[in-house]
Order: structure tokens, then sequence, then C-alpha cells
């Protein structure tokens, strides 16, 4: 088992939960008191649960099939408290897993909010030990994939703990989707070097703006981003457009991937609107347009005109969320047309729950990761410029 934090496990007594089972009534007779049963879980004795909507709370667009709770789009996984002693997740890789390559899923486990487990899924079936003590205690457990969809994906599929049983932590009061590219993502997060290149080993969403504002707000979020995609054309370097790697033609799917498998393809699966609707939607694209449309009047106007048509769609499945446009960090020459496409939409639909705001462009000052991606101050800087639009146009 792949360990990288683990307390000594020593032998623990059963825990006691006391559930009350009944209550007077007002002006009922008051020799009617309150009973009390007594619960016992032997913190010696491991039960297995499967990753499923009963038993977790799915972060960000998941897909439960065959007992599996499949992850693809950055920042998806799990979140389940437990009281007890001992708790063991199993992950299922995909084809990347079988070969070594900068593509191969990284995955993040958090337990009471401190990250115990950093890790590339390099084998088919991973098991980590991620919480032990000689003692009960209230846990948190989140599992979160730090890396994004294309690339590579995986799957929850055993929890083993010894305590009470797991349950899906609280839904809270915000939920924040994020669509965005690799600025969303978080890519070269964990790479300062400007003049490296990509890898999933460097990235990781949660170092990145929208996680971070998600944190600050103490919210429930979302992500639908992948690195080098726009609009209407993905990152270009011979001003040929790349049609192919567009966010609008998968932002109603569970994300894509390179190494899909007929198990899980989440490109072809559809995201059920209904589970629960975002209170806000935050768009962060058009970096990669800009290698395609630069100057050029036309083009920016066909960006403009698409991402309007794009509007069109969130709302149609989010009908009642507040949506936020924004852009800037890598660069700001399209945000007037971000505006545009605002305005038109406003003017043609009468929809006046929508705005935008322009980023700081990053200080070179402050840094840059692989790439020439925002650094970690970076990102800090444009989560605090979001954290307060949010709170002035949320209230």
């Amino acid at each position: 088992m792949k360990i990288l934090k683990m307390l000594s496990l020593l032998s623990a007594a059963a825990l006691s939960a006391v559930v009350f089972t009944g209550c007077g009534k007002a002006g009922a007779d008051s020799s009617a008191e309150n009973t009390e049963t007594e619960v016992s879980y032997d913190m010696n004795v491991e039960t297995a649960y499967k990753a499923n909507y009963d038993n977790i709370k799915p972060l960000g667009r998941t897909y439960f099939n065959e007992d599996k709770l499949y992850c693809a789009l950055s920042g998806t996984g799990a979140e389940f408290s437990f009281t007890g002693t001992k708790c063991t997740v199993s992950i299922t890789g995909d084809s990347t897993a079988l070969v070594p390559s900068d593509n191969q899923a990284r995955v993040g486990i958090y337990v009471n909010g401190e990250r115990v487990i950093d890790d590339m899924i390099d084998n088919l079936q991973e098991s980590y030990d991620v919480f032990s003590s000689e003692t009960a205690q209230d846990v948190t457990v989140s599992i979160v994939k730090l890396s994004e969809s294309p690339m590579s994906t995986f799957s929850i599929s055993d929890i083993t703990v010894m305590g009470t049983p797991i349950k899906p932590t609280a839904d809270k009061d915000l939920l924040i989707e994020f669509v965005g590219d690799s600025i969303t993502c978080g890519y070269g997060a964990d790479d300062p070097d400007q003049n490296h290149n990509f890898s999933t080993k460097t990235e990781d969403v949660t170092k990145a703006y929208a996680y971070k504002t998600a944190q600050a707000l103490n919210a429930d979020y979302s992500m639908v981003s992948f690195s080098g995609y726009g609009i209407i054309s993905g990152y270009t370097n011979n001003d040929q457009k790349v049609s192919a790697q567009t966010v609008p033609q998968y932002y109603t799917k569970l994300g894509y991937c390179w190494s899909a498998k007929p198990s899980f393809d989440p490109a072809k699966l559809d995201w059920d609107f209904s589970k629960r609707q975002p209170d806000l939607i935050v768009v962060n694209l058009g970096t990669n347009d800009d290698s395609y449309t630069k100057d050029d009047p036309a083009k920016q106007d066909e960006y403009s005109a698409a991402y309007a048509e794009f509007l069109k769609t969130i709302r149609a499945n989010n009908p009642d969320a507040r949506i936020l446009c924004v852009l800037g960090i890598m660069g700001d020459r399209l945000f007037p047309s971000v505006q545009k496409a605002v305005d038109n939409y406003s003017a043609e639909t009468g929809d006046t729950n929508i705005s935008a705001m322009k980023f700081d462009v990053q200080d070179p000052a402050d840094g840059y990761s692989a790439d020439w991606h925002p650094s970690i101050t970076t990102h800090d800087k444009a989560s605090e410029k979001l954290v307060n639009e949010i709170k002035s146009i949320l209230g």
C-alpha cells in the first residue's frame, strides 16, 4: 500500500454512540421521558463500503457505475465522514496507469483538511491507508482529482473503515461552477519554471484561483476545464484554428478523455443538470482563443458571437444561476470581446442575471509556473479579486 502519512494503529475498544429514540410531547405526562438506545461499533472490525451516493458526497461532475464512482474533470472526487480509528481508500486507474508518462492521473486525499496522500495513479488498483489512530476520532475524508480529464481518469471503489458507517458530508450553502482552461485546472502550479512544459505531475487544481475562491467563500464547487481549450479555438502557434479543442462541445458532458474506455467515456455521458444547480457560474475562456484571433477584428467578432451562443447553452441548463464572465490573467486583449458577448446576449435575451469582470494581467514580479502560466502568487491575487466581485454581486 502506498502511504505518505499514517499514524500508528494500536488496539482500540468499541465506540458507543447514543441515539435518542423518543421525546416527550407538550402537555404529556411528565413520566414520559426521553429514552436512549446505545449502539456499539467495534473499532477492531473493518467494514467495506462502495463509493455510492448513499455513502459519499460527490465533488464536481462524477459518474457512478459498476460499483465505482468515476472521476474525470479537475477537482472531482468524493467526501465523507465517520467516527473511528482507521480508513483505507481503494482507487482504480485507467489505461494510462499502465504506461509511465506525464499523463497519469494525480490524486490528493485529505483528512480533516490536511493532505495526507499525494500520488500519481500508476497501477490499475491502488490502496491507500489514509487514517489510523489508537483512539476513535471524528474524521472527514476528501478525495480530490488534482489533474484534468483529457489525459486520464480514475474511479473510487472500496472505502474501508473501523468505526461508524461512513456518511456524506453536508452540502454547503453556495455552489459555484467554474468553466475554464488551463488556468482553472492549475496547470504547472507545482512547477515554478516557465521554461518547463505540461505534466499532470505538476498540475494541481487546489492551487488555482477557482478552487481557492470556493474555499474562501466556503462554497461547493464544480470544474469544467481543459488545458489549451477555448470558445472557437484551442491554443495554436501557427495561426490555424484548432476547432477540436473547444469547451462548449463538452459543457453538457462529464468531460473528455483520450484514454476513455467503454465503462467510462466521459464525452459520451450527459451531465444531469437536475442534480443541483449552481448558484453562480464563472466562465474564464478566451486565453487560448487569443492565440488564434490576435488583433484580427473579424476573428474577434467570431469569438464574441460564439461566446454569446455558449451563454445561451449555459442558461438553458442553469435557468436561475448568476453568470460571471471573466478574463485577463494571462492577457486581456480579448476582454472587450467578452464584454461585447455579454452585452449582446443580454440585449437579445433580456437576461440581466449576468456580468463581466476583467482580471489583472499577471505581474512578472510575481513569477510564473510552467509554460508561463500563473504562479501561486498570481492565483492568490486573482482569487482575492474574484472573491470580492462575487461578494458584491451576490450580496
